[in-house]
């Protein structure tokens, strides 16, 4: 059995960073132990960068740190065409190019703090055929996983 394979939304990734607990940062370090394995894109890279260094700009370093440390992969986002043919996988336009990222990579489970736009909405996960939850969510998820094998 390979790795669970997880993609990280920039909430998620944020917490992960901004938090010396809770459900992201035991992913990341389940991921620098190599027992997990994290993609993002590069949206996802360059909105958790603003919101770091709007947010606690002394965090930046951690931030390049877990990407280094964790294996990160980072994945180019989809053409803007591809992103106009599947608006309809979500309510807000901005999160198109994560679900597609994630849709393309055939992730596992889509990690996400974002109740409003991605958890709230079932549809979502119906739309887009991915398993969508909370990091803690997640984190059980990988649990169960990693006792199967």
């Amino acid at each position: 059995m390979s790795s669970p394979e997880l993609f990280f939304d920039s909430s998620a990734l944020f917490a992960g960073i901004a938090s010396s607990s809770g459900a992201s940062r035991a992913l990341l370090l389940l991921a620098e132990l190599g027992l997990v394995s994290i993609t993002v894109s590069e949206q996802v890279v360059a909105e958790t960068e603003r919101a770091v260094a709007r947010k606690m700009a002394r965090a930046l370093p951690d931030l390049r740190e877990a990407i280094r440390a964790t294996n990160l992969h980072i994945v180019q986002d989809p053409a803007a065409a591809e992103v106009a043919a599947h608006a309809e996988l979500i309510s807000h336009q901005a999160d198109v190019p994560i679900l597609i990222a994630a849709m393309q990579v055939k992730t596992d489970y889509l990690v996400t703090l974002n109740r409003r736009h991605f958890l709230d909405d079932p549809a979502v996960a119906r739309r887009s055929g991915l398993r969508i939850g909370t990091p803690g969510d997640a984190l059980g998820w990988v649990r169960q996983r990693l006792t199967e094998r």
